[in-house]
Formats: structure tokens, C-alpha cells, sequence
């Protein structure tokens, strides 16, 4: 109710247009069948790559960045169950060491360290850091 209430205003246009892609986006995403989801993603792309108004900047940043990125979006739908997850997770570890080492001065040092703090440190791995 609230959202057709502020879309029934032409000053929200742009942002009706952002939340219809959204919408699709989503839809694609939670789609039951992967195959299915995936084309419906490779239609939203090929949408945002032509055919948006010159007002609607951001939904053409978003086509060109969708259109780069396309290879790397769909691979979702081939490969289900991935995630950038523990990778986020060790860049978070990582980034708190650096906010809290108050600056190394020696490389190896530094990677000695993001190795402990990550647990991905095996000494018989890295025998020139014993």
C-alpha cells in the first residue's frame, strides 16, 4: 500500500524503475528451478544493457556492471551451494589485524601473522617462516 502510494508520484520514477529490477533480480535468484532462475537473469541483463532511459543513470551503471560481470553473476546457477563466504570471513580477520598491529614494518612479519590470526598457518608449509 505505502509503496504504491509513493510510486503514484512522477518524482519517484526512478526509483519505481530500481525497484522493479530489484524485484526481478530477487525473483530470479529464489527461482525453484536453476535453469529457469538463470534465464530469467540473462533476460534482466540483456533488459539493462539496451533500452533504459538516459535519466536512469543508476540502472545503466548497473546494466554495464551486470553486463561485465554476466560470466561471473550466472555461474550461481551452474554452481549452487558456492559461496564467497569464508573468504569474506578471513578478509574480516585480516583487516582487524591490520587495524589492530599498529603498522609492520617487516613483511614476513606480517604475513607470519595473518597466517596465525587466520588459522591457516602449517609450519611444514611455510618452512622459510620457522
Amino acid at each position: 500500500m505505502r509503496l504504491r502510494t509513493v510510486f503514484a508520484s512522477d518524482e519517484h520514477v526512478e526509483v519505481e524503475a530500481t525497484w522493479w529490477i530489484y524485484q526481478k533480480i530477487v525473483a530470479a535468484y529464489r527461482h525453484s528451478s536453476k535453469s529457469t532462475g538463470k534465464q530469467m537473469l540473462t533476460e534482466i541483463i540483456t533488459a539493462l544493457r539496451r533500452g533504459i532511459p538516459a535519466k536512469l543513470i543508476e540502472l545503466k551503471k548497473l546494466g554495464r556492471t551486470f553486463n561485465r560481470r554476466a560470466t561471473d553473476i550466472l555461474a550461481y546457477f551452474d554452481r549452487p551451494g558456492t559461496s564467497n563466504g569464508p573468504t569474506e570471513a578471513i578478509n574480516g580477520r585480516l583487516e582487524h589485524l591490520r587495524g589492530t598491529a599498529l603498522g609492520f614494518r617487516n613483511l614476513t612479519n606480517y604475513i607470519t601473522r595473518a597466517l596465525l590470526d587466520t588459522g591457516g598457518f602449517r609450519p611444514y608449509l611455510h618452512s622459510h617462516l620457522r
